[in-house]
This record gives C-alpha cells, structure tokens and sequence, in this order.
C-alpha cells in the first residue's frame, strides 16, 4: 500500500479509501440501529388503568415523573435500566421488586390464606412461579393505547407512594439527598407511576418475544427475569469476532513491518523548542492552569463522594448533604472531568496549531484569550446553575438553564449552545492559525487530518439537541451515548491519535509518512469496532436482540487497537529517547515528562479501556453487572487513566515549551511527582476499592437479584463501607501527591512566564 519513486514517499490512496469505507458504513449501521431504537422502544401508554377501567395515572403522569427525576437530577443519585449513579439503587429495579412481594402476599393469601414469609418450601416454590407468569403478560393494548394493570399492580402502585416518599426524607435512606428533598404528594406520584413505567417495560415480554422490552433486564428471577439465550450466544460469537480481528490485525503487522511506530529514520527540524514560544502559545498556558484547578476541584469532590458511601449520613460533623448533596456533587465530578480534560485538549490542539504554521496570523493571541474567557463563563455558569437547578431557581426554565438531568449531559440546554459556538470558534481558531501549513505539500495532509479531527468534536455533540425532557427514555439513552461513547470514546479517540503522532512530527522524531499512516490505521482500527460497538450501552434500553447481536460483535473489536498498544511499547520508548539502549547514544529531550505522560496514556488505555472495558461488554456480563461498581473501575481507569493522562501530557508540554532549561528545573521537580502521584493513586483505587467492591457487587446480583446489589442494603453492609475507608490512602495520594503539585508547577510556569 506504499508508493515509492523520485519524489518522497507517498501512502497509497486506499489508505484514505478505507478509513472513508469504514466511517459511511459504520454510521450507516448505527443510523439504522438508531431508527430501530424509536420504532422498538417500549411504549407510553395513554391510560392505565385497573381490570375495573379506573385510572391509576396516565401518559401526562409518566411524563411528569421523568420531568420530575431530571429536575432533581435523580440520574446522579441513582439509575434507570442499569444507567445513571451508583449511590441509591436502581430505581425500575427496585420497583419492579417491590411488586413482586406484594405479588407474592396476595397470591400467597389467595392460594393458601396465610402470608408469604409463612408459607412451607413447597407453597413457596407455586407462588413463586405464579409470580412471573402474572407479571410478564403484556396487557397493554396499541389500539387504544391503553395498560391495564391487575388488581395487585394497581395496589402495589399505591403502596409505594409512600416507599419513596420515605426514600427521599432523609440523607441516611437516600444516600445523601437532602431532608425532605422530594415532599410535594403530586411530584411523588409522578414520580412513582414513571418508575412504574419504567418497571413495567422491563418485566412484560415484547409482543410475540419470550422476553421484555428491556432483555429481561435487570435480573430478578423473582419475576422471570433471567439472561436470555441470545445474550449467551451474541456473547459466545463476539470472542470469535475478538480472536479474528486479533489474528487479522497481527498477520498484517507482521507482513508489513512499517506499520505502527516503526516508521524509518527520525524525521525533519523540530518546531516545538523549549523556551522558545510564539504569543499565540504563552496565551494558552493560563489555559492549562485552569486545567489544574478543575482537575484538583474534581478530585476534591471525588473524595466527598465517596464518604457519601461511606458515611452518608456524616461528613466528619457536618450534615454535607443539606449544603452540598451526593447528587450535585456528581454532577460536578463528571462535569469538571469532562471540563479539564477538554480544556487540555482545547489548549493543547492552540499550541500545536501554532507550531505547525510556525507564523501566528494577526491577533491570533487575542484570539485565544476572547475563547479562555467564554471558557470561564461556561464552567462557572453551567456548575452554579445546575446547583441553583435543583432548588427550583429557574422555575420552568431548569432545562435551560438549570440541571437537565442527564449523567454527562447535566449542563443546561443554554450552556450547551454555549460550548458548541465554543468548540465551532475554537476549530475556526485551528484553521485560521494553519493555513499557511495547508499550502505547503510537506505539511498539507497531517493539517488536513488535524483540523478534521478537530472538526469532529464540535459536530459530534449535536446529538445532545435531539430530544426533550419527555422524550421516550429508551430514545433519549440511544442519543446520549451517541456523545458519551461515539464522541468522548470515539472522535476524542482519535483526535487523541492525531495529537500525539503530530506532537512526534514537530518534535522532529517520526517522518511525515510515519504520522499520516499512523493516523489512517488508528482511525481504521478505532472506527471498525468503535462506531457500531457503541451499541454496547443499548442491551438493555429497550432495544432489541438485532441491536444487541451487531454490539456485542462490533464492541469486541474495539480492543484490538488497545491490544496492539503492547506491540509498540518498546517501539515508544525507543522513539521518545526515555530508554536508554545499551551501546547507543542516548537522546537528550526536552520533553522527557510529557513522553512519561504518553506512555501512561497507552498502559491506562490497555488496562482500562481494554481489560475493564472488555470485561463488562459482553452482554453475558453486562446483564449482571451494568449499573454496579465494576463499571465505575472501568470508567475511572479509562477516562483519567487514558485520557486524563493525555491532557496531563499535553499540559507538561506546554508548560515545557514556554520556559528555558533554567527555569524549567523547579517545575519539573513538581512534574516528577505528580506522575507518580496520580500513576500510583489511580492504580491503588482501582486495586485496594474499585475493583474488589465491584467483584463483591456482582457476586451479590449473582446471589440475589440485581436489585439488592443496588439497594442500601448490600452498600450499607460493614464490610462495603469499610472498603470506602480503605480506598482513602489512594484519594489522599491522588490529591495531594499528584494534582497539588501539578497545580504547583502549572501556577509557577505561568508566573515565570509572565515575569520573563
């Protein structure tokens, strides 16, 4: 696939054939899975209503009630279908529990006049298989768009009123909601006859199907609610998938031995020297302050959290959940991640543009410093206004600006357009600083790739705009991961590829032709499995088994590029100059720490995106374990461990690259240790707390249902929150031994240069 002769060598045009190959026809099968989505979602009824046609709420009820669960922002206390916060249960799960005991008293009564806990094993043994017979009918009529409910359904409804009014009373029961947080009669009943919907669509089977709407998600075989055969065999033939692209993708790296970083001899000049900065790039390093102290204030808040797991009901004498509640706190955990990791990308995408022009076009500077700004008003505006959001500060204008209630998607629909004119004045930012990199050959197609990476992010984030606060959960889940896979896990990805392989392109290490074949291959590889594979969110959403067999398949393939990474360990360190070979000059560089940050990024991508991710995706394990711990490993060990430490890596740089060798010899110290800090703080959380309670957490699905996995029972047990306790050593490391002394060098960089 090379093309060779006088002129330098040139990549073959079915490089870039491919990757167009692979993008059409990946977002053609997700464009249609995503039509199937509303054709297949579990439906609204207009009434339910009781076998003596009295109504028990109504469409406008369930409506009203997912308007009320995101106005509280309910998504980050606890989950629906598996998705949302860990810290209170799965809402539908619970309910959809609740209902069976209550079944199981009335037919117990009915059947054999005594109560259920009373009855001998062999009565026990009927009722309990009269339980799913009766729930798993489907009543609910399209013609009429009319539920019927059996007297027990009905009944069950109006008994847990008053379940979740007691929920939501006090910090203790609620996981650190504050007291009294939902009181009004009306938003309770709303509230409940949504989460009845919301049970419902996952106990009665799809018309014509042996399961429900959800998969027969969550497991409770209380109701019949067990792993269908199809999650087994999708699961069994996505390894098959795995172990063929695995195959496929080692014999070509075999045969052609110039894939990967092993690219020929070191490339041209290098366009990033330390100490030497344009304008444009000294205005970008308050930008990566501003990452520091966000990514300081998250951790922070991270620490919170957990002693809400711990100790919900106390935080060291205070009653934190009346100022500053679990579910506010979660909201701004996720959000400041997504925040300084983007705002690194952000400044790091500025500095490398200007490296590549190597002449900043006029008021290019100011340029920079009008967007650091709009930044500022973005983050303060949007975290103050979800905090206002929940206490009704908005009145009917909480979704816009306000908290919207969905995990990842929190912000106001108003700061939302603010970050999407943001990233669109950002790209244009990129391309004014590259034109005169766009008209030089040498330089044109790694530009071109750059700015279209870049591009990506901005459009990859309309999806957030296609659907309301009564849009049919199941639909708004299919959008939301849209952006939560397809745009952090997908085009994030790759714009992470094409940072990291342009940074060796200016440093002067790789070849143009090295960067560009590795650019096309990451978004071959990346793409193939990462787009389709983003329905591995949807098994249990309410979308069919169709979806669910393209998932499990496509998913399984997303781990080949992270499984590759261990091919070209060696080959990295080599590149960077951080090894050292015996016999050969070693390589003085500049950027020794940022190389450091970059290695990381590969190990945490393989450990976290590729072991722990794959752990969880295939739907034999995800039905058992989505919603439970083992994802929170997964999703710290991923996001701070591979992109986290790729903005790390970019802030290093750019703290580098604005200061002389003598300047640089305080920070760097500072630098040092907060690699190992925030290395050895996120391995231990992941080793001593996230992984060991998460294993615990899907042995107790396993042995007792999905729903008490999730309940306070099984978090409130001694020895769950005594592996809170154990897991503070790594916050405390974490905070003080890796984000603090980041935050040291990036405020010192900035006052040197400032002073200089």
């Amino acid at each position: 696939m090379e093309e060779t002769g006088s002129n330098p060598p040139s990549l073959s045009l079915w490089w870039r054939r491919s990757v167009v190959l692979v993008f059409v026809i990946g977002m053609a099968v997700l464009g249609f899975m995503s039509v199937q989505a509303y054709r297949h979602a579990p439906p609204i009824p207009e009434r339910v209503v009781d076998t003596g046609g009295r109504t028990v709420f109504t469409r406008q009820d369930i409506e009203g009630g997912q308007q009320v669960f995101l106005r509280y922002a309910l998504m980050q206390n606890g989950s629906i279908w598996g998705h949302g916060a860990y810290l209170g249960p799965d809402f539908s799960a619970q309910y959809l529990h609740e209902l069976s005991m209550d079944a199981g008293e009335v037919l117990a009564r009915r059947e054999f006049n005594t109560e259920l806990a009373k009855l001998d094993s062999g009565q026990r043994l009927l009722v309990d298989a009269m339980i799913p017979a009766l729930l798993k009918e489907n009543r609910y009529d399209p013609a009429t768009g009319r539920l019927t409910f059996l007297d027990v359904e009905a009944a069950s409804f109006q008994e847990q009123l008053s379940l979740w009014a007691d929920y939501f009373s006090r910090p203790t029961t609620s996981m650190g909601l504050p007291t009294r947080y939902i009181s009004d009669p009306e938003e309770l009943r709303q509230l409940t006859a949504f989460f009845a919907w919301t049970a419902w669509a996952s106990v009665a089977n799809r018309p014509d199907k042996p399961y429900s709407y959800t998969n027969n998600f969550p497991y409770d075989p209380t109701v019949g609610n067990r792993l269908t055969s199809d999650a087994v065999l999708w699961s069994a033939l996505s390894v098959v998938m795995l172990l063929g692209g695995l195959a496929l993708v080692l014999v070509a790296f075999g045969k052609f031995d110039y894939l990967g970083w092993k690219g020929g001899p070191e490339g041209g000049v290098p366009n990033l020297l330390a100490g030497e900065p344009t304008a444009g790039q000294k205005a970008t390093i308050k930008y990566f302050v501003i990452v520091a102290l966000l990514f300081l204030a998250q951790v922070l808040i991270g620490g919170a959290l957990g002693h809400y797991r711990a100790d919900p009901g106390d935080f060291y004498g205070i009653d934190l959940a009346q100022y500053l509640p679990s579910n506010i706190l979660r909201t701004w955990h996720l959000q400041l991640a997504i925040f300084w990791i983007a705002t690194a990308y952000v400044a790091g995408g500025l500095l490398l543009a200007s490296s590549l022009s190597q002449k900043e076009p006029r008021r290019h500077a100011a340029g920079i410093h009008l967007l650091f700004w709009a930044l500022v008003v973005l983050v303060v505006g949007s975290l103050l206004g979800e905090f206002l959001g929940i206490r009704k500060f908005f009145g009917r204008l909480w979704p816009w600006f306000g908290h919207q209630g969905w995990e990842f998607l929190e912000l106001g629909r108003f700061w939302q357009i603010i970050l999407v004119v943001g990233f669109t004045f950002w790209l244009w930012l990129l391309y004014r600083g590259t034109t005169p990199a766009l008209e030089d050959p040498e330089r044109r197609e790694i530009t071109q790739l750059f700015l279209l990476a870049a591009a990506a992010i901005p459009i990859f984030y309309l999806p957030a705009f296609f659907f309301g606060t009564t849009s049919n959960f199941a639909v708004v889940d299919m959008w939301r991961f849209w952006i939560i896979h397809l745009w952090v896990e997908g085009f994030f990805e790759l714009f992470v590829t094409v940072l990291v392989a342009l940074t060796f392109y200016q440093m002067g290490v790789v070849r143009r032709i090295t960067v560009v074949r590795i650019i096309y291959l990451d978004a071959i590889l990346f793409l193939s499995g990462g787009i389709i594979g983003t329905a591995h969110h949807w098994y249990w959403t309410g979308q069919t088994n169709f979806t669910m067999a393209l998932a499990a398949m496509f998913s399984a393939l997303e781990v080949v590029p992270l499984t590759l990474l261990t091919l070209d360990a060696w080959d990295f360190i080599k590149l960077t100059g951080t090894g050292h070979t015996t016999g050969a000059e070693k390589k003085v560089i500049h950027h020794k720490w940022a190389f450091y940050f970059l290695m990381a990024v590969g190990f945490w991508n393989f450990v976290g995106a590729g072991i722990f991710g794959f752990l969880i995706n295939m739907p034999v394990v995800s039905y058992f374990e989505a919603g439970t711990i083992l994802t929170l490993n997964h999703g710290h060990a991923a996001l701070l461990g591979a992109f986290g430490m790729l903005a790390m890596a970019l802030l290093v740089m750019g703290l580098r690259h604005v200061l002389t060798d003598e300047q640089w010899v305080l920070p760097e110290k500072l630098v040092k240790l907060s690699f190992w800090g925030i290395n050895t703080g996120l391995a231990l959380m992941v080793i001593t707390n996230l992984f060991p309670e998460g294993i615990l957490q899907i042995r107790d699905v396993l042995d007792n249902g999905y729903w008490h996995a999730r309940s306070l029972e099984f978090m409130g047990q001694d020895r769950i929150r005594m592996m809170e306790w154990i897991g503070m050593p790594s916050h405390m490391i974490l905070i003080f031994l890796g984000v603090v002394p980041m935050v040291g060098a990036s405020t010192l960089t900035y006052l040197r240069m400032r002073k200089s």
